[in-house]
C-alpha cells in the first residue's frame, strides 16, 4: 500500500490529487466497484433503477445517517424508508457539484436501497468496473459525504487499490483512514530500524542487494506462482487439472504477485533513498545537515518516484505471459513464444507452431494465436493485425472492456478469453457476446480436442 502523501508524486492529474485530498480529510471512506446498473442510468434513458445500488449492510452500518420512515397518504402502505444528505462532488460542475441526494429503502423490495439524485455527468462516462468513492467530512457543524468516481481504466484505479488494499474480488468495503494511515507506518518504521541498522554498520550497499532488490520479471512471477501452489496445495497450474483456470491466473497475477511486487518495490525505494540522502558511508549527520541535503537531491528524489510508478505499468504485462507460459507448459500444450510472422510482429504465442498453422496440411486450420494482455483499452487493434488467416484468441484478466469494443473485436473474429468469475459479473460487459470464452471454456472447446492432432 503506498504511503499517504505519494499520490501526488506518483500521479499528477487532477483526480489524485482529488483522491489524496479525500484520503487526508476524510474519518471513514466508502468503496464500490459500481455494477452495471449502477452506471446504466447515467447512460441510457428509461432504466429502472436510478443511482447507486446500497447493500443493506453498509447502509445500516454506520457510514450513512439513519433512515427515516416517510409518511405515506395511505397508512397500509409499505414503508419507504429515506433519508437526504449533502454530497459533494467535485469532479462535477456548477449546480452538479453539490446535491440534496438520497438514500432510499423500499420495504416493500426486500432490502433493495439506493443512493439517488446524483450528478449523471460523473457517471455517464465510466467504464465497466469503475468505483464510487465517498468519504464523509465534517463541514460547517455539520455532516456531509464528498464522493469520486473513478474510472477502472485511470491510473488513479490502480492507485485506488493501491492506497486502500484492494483485490481484484473486491466489491465494497468501508475504511478508516487513519488506520490505514498506522498500518503503513509501522511497516515501514519497522524496515526502517533495518535500513537504519546496515547503514550505520557501513552495509547498506550489501544490505540492498540482498534485501531490497527488485527481482526480474520471470523470477517474480515465479515466486507469485510458487506462493499460489503453496496456498492451495497444488504441484502446478495444469490448466486441465483446474476447474477455473482463468480465475488462477488472475489471483496469481493480479494479487499475490501485485502484492509481492508492492513490498519489493516499497523496500527498494527506501534504500534508494536513504542511499541518496545520506551517501553508503555512516558519519554523524544533524538535522539542518539532513535538510540540505533533501532539497539538493529534490531532482533524484523526483526521478526516483516518477521511475517507481512508470515500473509497475511495465512489469504487469510481462507477468501475465509469463503466467500463461507456464500454465501452458504445465498442460502440456505445445506452443512457441515471440516467434515472428508476417511485418515482423510478434505474437505472444503460437498454438502448437506457425510452421504448423501456415502449413495448408489437414488440421492446419485447428492451430491459433494466444495474445495475453493484462489491460486492453486500444492495444487489441495492434493483436488484431497478427492475425491475417490464422484463429485469434485473446486473453485478458481485465474488468473494464465495454461491450461496443467486444462487439468490434467480434466483427474481426477476434475471441477474447477471461477469468471464469469474470464470465457473468454484473460488473462487467461480457455477458451474452458469442466471441466471449472462459479461460476453462478456451482449454476446452479449442485446446483439448485438437492437441492430439498438434502433437
Amino acid at each position: 500500500m503506498t504511503g499517504q502523501g505519494e499520490l501526488a508524486l506518483s500521479v499528477t492529474s487532477g483526480d489524485a490529487d482529488l483522491l489524496d485530498a479525500l484520503f487526508g480529510k476524510a474519518d471513514r471512506i466508502l468503496i464500490k466497484k459500481l455494477s452495471n446498473n449502477d452506471r446504466d442510468w447515467a447512460r441510457f434513458p428509461n432504466k429502472h433503477q436510478a443511482g447507486v445500488y446500497i447493500p443493506h449492510e453498509q447502509r445500516d452500518g454506520g457510514f450513512f445517517p439513519a433512515l427515516e420512515v416517510m409518511e405515506r397518504d395511505d397508512p397500509d402502505a409499505d414503508e419507504i424508508r429515506e433519508r437526504y444528505f449533502t454530497t459533494l462532488w467535485p469532479q462535477a460542475e456548477g449546480r452538479d457539484a453539490e446535491k440534496r441526494s438520497r438514500l432510499v429503502h423500499y420495504t416493500s423490495k426486500g432490502q433493495e436501497t439506493h443512493m439517488t439524485r446524483l450528478p449523471k455527468s460523473v457517471f455517464s462516462e465510466l467504464l465497466p468496473a469503475s468505483f464510487l468513492v465517498a468519504g464523509r467530512i465534517g463541514r460547517g457543524g455539520e455532516t456531509a459525504y464528498e464522493c469520486l468516481t473513478i474510472d477502472s481504466a485511470s491510473d488513479e484505479a490502480a492507485l485506488l487499490a493501491d492506497l486502500f488494499d484492494i483485490d481484484p474480488d473486491f466489491l465494497i468495503g468501508e475504511f478508516d483512514p487513519a488506520e490505514l494511515k498506522q498500518q503503513e507506518r509501522e511497516r515501514v518504521l519497522d524496515f526502517a530500524d533495518q535500513v537504519i541498522a546496515a547503514w550505520l554498520k557501513g552495509e547498506i550497499e550489501l544490505f540492498a542487494r540482498g534485501n531490497a532488490a527488485m527481482p526480474d520479471t520471470a523470477s517474480l512471477a515465479l515466486l507469485a506462482r510458487q506462493a499460489f501452489l503453496d496456498k492451495y496445495g497444488l504441484k502446478d497450474i495444469n490448466p486441465f487439472g483446474m476447474e477455473r483456470p482463468g480465475d488462477a491466473l488472475r489471483e496469481i497475477s493480479r494479487s499475490i504477485e501485485w502484492d509481492l511486487f508492492r513490498e519489493f518495490q516499497r523496500k527498494e525505494r527506501s534504500v534508494q533513498l536513504v542511499r541518496s540522502v545520506l551517501g553508503d558511508e555512516p558519519r554523524t549527520v544533524d538535522a539542518p545537515d539532513v535538510i540540505r541535503r533533501l532539497i539538493d537531491q529534490l531532482p533524484a528524489i523526483d526521478r526516483l518516484m516518477l521511475s517507481a510508478s512508470q515500473q509497475r505499468k511495465s512489469r504487469a504485462g510481462y507477468s501475465y505471459e509469463h503466467h500463461i507460459e507456464a500454465m501452458l507448459g504445465d498442460g502440456k500444450i505445445p506452443f512457441e513464444k515471440q516467434v515472428i510472422i508476417d511485418a515482423r510482429k510478434r505474437p505472444d504465442f503460437v498454438l502448437p507452431s506457425l510452421k504448423f498453422i501456415d502449413s495448408g496440411e489437414p488440421g492446419s486450420e485447428t492451430g491459433l494465436i494466444l495474445s495475453a494482455k493484462t489491460t486492453l483499452r486500444e492495444r487489441w487493434k495492434q493483436v488484431e493485425r497478427e492475425k491475417g488467416h490464422r484463429n485469434l484468441y485473446l486473453t485478458t484478466v481485465d474488468e473494464n472492456i465495454a461491450a461496443n469494443v467486444i462487439e468490434d473485436m467480434a466483427s474481426f473474429g477476434v475471441h477474447l478469453v477471461i477469468p471464469e468469475s469474470l464470465r457473468r459479473s454484473k460488473e462487467a460487459e461480457y455477458e451474452g457476446h458469442d466471441n466471449v470464452l472462459s479461460f476453462r471454456e478456451f482449454c476446452d472447446r479449442a485446446v483439448l480436442p485438437n492437441i492430439g492432432v498438434w502433437s
